[in-house]
């Protein structure tokens, strides 16, 4: 995990519901070009909210779905999110796959919290959750609620998979199909998210060389990975650890 300074992640987990994720992304995006070349835009709003012209998009893998956003949140974004965070961090717990409920585990020592129903609300957690469900293609409401994690030096989660390996989780709200996992903070020494089994070369992880993909935090970017393809079968392939 990172070695130096305490990494803050923002993570949002998705679950089916593509279709009208795609119309909503192609909305917006219709909207803004519809009005492109006036002085004055009608639709500043969406713009904003979508961060056009700052995003860039990297496709990290195909298969499975890999990509990195850059630039994606802004630091004062990062830096709100932070601040709700911090004073409500709670030590992070993994899914018992026998009652579906959080309990502590070895393979994760991070701290996290999530927020509420009603914080979903304001208006800057409003913009990113639309930010999300546009470029990820799924509807707002098809995501569980933000979730911000804290990784103090020495802190790790063991190589895992998001979706659900329950059905006590499946039958309350559906399967994970993809994960957005957001950064917040800068000047890391470590604290990659490592994908083993992605890719042919090696990458540096924790300061140490391994083969697959790793992806170094930087402030603000984003990274969407899916857990299910479209044929609805798993991706194993996305097995993520932070070191």
């Amino acid at each position: 995990m990172a070695k130096s300074k305490v990494l803050y992640g923002l993570l949002s987990f998705v679950m089916i519901g593509m279709s009208a994720g795609a119309i909503l992304q192609f909305v917006l995006f219709r909207r803004m070009e519809e009005n492109t070349g006036k002085f004055h835009w009608k639709n500043d709003a969406d713009a904003r909210i979508l961060r056009t012209g700052l995003v860039k998009q990297e496709v990290i893998s195909w298969s499975p779905r890999i990509f990195l956003y850059h630039n994606f949140l802004s630091p004062e974004e990062c830096d709100y999110l932070i601040a709700i965070a911090r004073p409500r961090l709670g030590k992070s717990t993994v899914v018992d796959v026998n009652t579906g409920k959080g309990v502590e585990s070895k393979v994760r020592t991070s701290t996290s919290m999530f927020l509420t129903s009603a914080e979903r609300n304001y208006p800057m957690i409003e913009a990113i959750e639309k930010r999300i469900s546009a470029y990820a293609m799924i509807p707002v409401e098809n995501g569980e609620l933000l979730q911000v994690l804290r990784y103090e030096p020495g802190q790790f989660y063991r190589p895992h998979h998001d979706y659900f390996a329950d059905e006590f989780n499946v039958k309350r709200g559906g399967q994970r199909v993809a994960t957005f996992l957001m950064y917040l903070a800068e000047g890391m020494q470590g604290g990659e998210t490592f994908f083993p089994w992605v890719g042919e070369g090696t990458c540096s992880c924790g300061g140490e060389e391994k083969r697959g993909t790793c992806i170094k935090p930087h402030k603000g970017d984003a990274l969407l990975f899916w857990s299910q393809s479209g044929s609805d079968a798993y991706a194993p392939n996305s097995a993520q650890v932070p070191q």
